[in-house]
């Protein structure tokens, strides 16, 4: 979807407010506190602190992520879900991540139980990324490297349990590669591996290669079709590659039994948020564009998801 389809007027924005009567029911007195359970630097936290920076003029007190990395997620969702739920905190996550190490794990949090869902302000879609200087010019490349030494190459994703890291190994799976996997606490320092040339290559957010084209080569889409802002990167389905297409909607969480009315009026300021000219330019410029969805589809999307991927994450369990 093209940026254009996403832009709104601050008209149009204050008229999205205007329309849901709960918003105006909804008044914090508080700064909210958004748990971000990554650390600084990575896809979700761009996102979020895109949001946070628009909200000025919808909502009256300031949105404030809060980042608590660990525990692939875990430890910052356990904290948010435990929060008194009077909306002054809230959780913004990768909800592909969350949903899905939920399901790898024995965890004591989850997307449905532990949390009332407020909505999605925008998607991302992992890439295969290499070094600059690596001597992988396409994914052909890379996959006949794995191919000659079986383990030997090592890659990057953002923890494991997460979407990239269900990616990643649902790639090499389909197409019978073994390649050592390296977990880091988000995305900014797995870019920074790479950067490093501390691994091979690495299934990260695509946004994560804005600004850093002079450092990073980004080799396929892992998508059924061309990002909107970086269209001259091929998608896997494109070069011929058996994938499984995981992405992640970053996602607004309330904390379970949140009044009703608070979480409508926080569906509809990050609805407006999301309409906003500076939301989209900041988007942009972070290599990404708005996807809003409202709580109801949010959570049926995420149920989708937990049933496309239900296959994969029962092999990933037997392989340990």
């Amino acid at each position: 979807m093209k940026r254009r389809d996403f832009i709104r007027t601050g008209v149009s924005a204050y008229a999205a407010l205007a329309a849901l009567p709960a918003f105006a029911e909804w008044s914090p007195r508080r700064p909210i506190n958004a748990i971000l359970p990554y650390s600084a630097g990575g896809g979700t936290d761009a996102l979020a602190r895109a949001a946070a920076a628009s909200a000025d003029g919808i909502l009256t007190v300031p949105l404030v992520i809060v980042n608590k990395p660990g525990s692939s997620g875990i430890t910052g969702a356990t904290e948010a879900a435990a929060a008194r739920p009077d909306g002054n905190t809230v959780m913004v996550t990768s909800a592909g991540s969350f949903l899905l190490t939920s399901m790898l794990r024995d965890t004591d949090v989850n997307p449905f139980d532990s949390f009332d869902i407020i909505a999605q302000i925008g998607n991302l879609t992992p890439a295969v990324i290499v070094p600059a200087n690596s001597p992988f010019q396409s994914v052909q490349d890379l996959v006949d490297a794995a191919r000659a030494t079986p383990g030997g190459l090592r890659w990057a994703h953002n923890g494991r349990g997460g979407f990239h890291q269900v990616a990643g190994q649902s790639f090499l799976d389909r197409n019978d590669l073994e390649a050592q996997d390296i977990p880091f606490k988000g995305g900014g320092p797995t870019r920074a591996a790479v950067i490093g040339e501390q691994v091979d290559f690495a299934f990260v957010g695509i946004q994560q290669a804005a600004g850093f084209e002079n450092e990073l080569r980004v080799l396929a889409l892992v998508a059924p079709e061309r990002d909107a802002i970086r269209d001259d990167v091929p998608t896997l389905a494109e070069l011929g590659f058996d994938y499984v297409a995981v992405s992640s909607p970053i996602v607004f969480f309330a904390p379970k039994g949140t009044d009703p009315e608070v979480v409508a009026g926080m569906e509809a300021a990050l609805q407006a948020i999301t309409e906003t000219q500076q939301f989209a330019d900041l988007m942009r410029e972070r290599g990404n564009v708005p996807a809003f969805l409202n709580g109801a589809d949010t959570e049926a999307r995420l149920r989708q998801m937990q049933s496309d991927t239900q296959p994969v994450i029962d092999a990933l369990k037997q392989s340990g």
